[in-house]
């Protein structure tokens, strides 16, 4: 019967597709959701790509060591920037 062979398949696949998170951030996106966190405390980005994404209008803090990150959003920064380097995104 072709059956089975077909139903093995989709059931392999599903799976798979069952492994991985529903919703896979482009290293874009991960760039900006990390980024935002420091802009939220206002932050004064120094790249020409950040300070055009965010801008620095409001800004009052220089140095990254002093924005004033919580135990959470330090986390998900960690976490975020072991994404990007397994995913080999653009510094």
């Amino acid at each position: 019967m072709r059956l089975l062979p077909t139903m093995t398949a989709l059931l392999a696949v599903a799976t798979t597709l069952a492994t991985v998170p529903a919703y896979a951030q482009s290293c874009q996106q991960l760039w900006v959701e990390r980024n935002q966190y420091y802009k939220r405390h206002g932050y004064c980005f120094k790249t020409q790509r950040a300070i055009q994404y965010f801008g620095n209008r409001g800004c009052h803090i220089h140095s990254d060591g002093a924005v004033p990150l919580t135990a959470a959003e330090r986390a998900r920064i960690d976490q975020i920037v072991r994404q990007e380097r397994a995913m080999r995104c653009p510094a």
